[in-house]
């Protein structure tokens, strides 16, 4: 994990890669909470048996589950030291090139794209590509904003 003092400091890593994760087993129990959670009970995503026959061979996760896992992934890559203040301020553009089948793992590679002061901080654009262990092609890439406000 790379630790920045500041705001400041993360500020000047505009271009750099933050980090990487450790790798997440996304389970069938977590897809299936994730359907109660959104009431996107699709056969792909929550019934083996119909699943195995479908074109993936078992179920996989749904792209926003994928997606709401980027907080406790880029968690592992990064702290900024010395803030009073960060939150999610949405995403810019996000893309899922290839499924999530259970019991698969993941991980995110983050990369600082840009930093602007806004009037509550700084805001931080980080590319988060989600990668699948043994596989070439990412799971999801996304632009995803935050937003960081340094103590005083």
């Amino acid at each position: 994990m790379r630790t920045f003092d500041n705001v400041a400091a993360l500020e000047a890593a505009v271009g750099e890669e933050l980090g990487t994760s450790d790798w997440h087993t996304v389970t069938q129990e977590q897809i299936n909470l994730f359907a109660d959670a959104t009431g996107d009970h699709q056969w792909i995503h929550v019934d083996p048996e119909k699943a195995a026959t479908g074109p993936f061979g078992k179920t996989i996760a749904h792209g926003y589950l994928t997606l709401s896992l980027l907080p406790v992934l880029l968690e592992q890559t990064y702290a900024v030291e010395n803030v009073a203040m960060g939150m999610n301020y949405g995403a810019n553009k996000v893309r899922f090139p290839s499924p999530v089948p259970v019991d698969s793992k993941i991980r995110v590679v983050a990369k600082l794209l840009e930093t602007k002061p806004i009037a509550i901080g700084t805001q931080f654009v980080i590319q988060a590509t989600v990668e699948r262990e043994d596989s070439e092609k990412p799971v999801c890439i996304a632009e995803v904003v935050y937003v960081l406000a340094g103590k005083e």
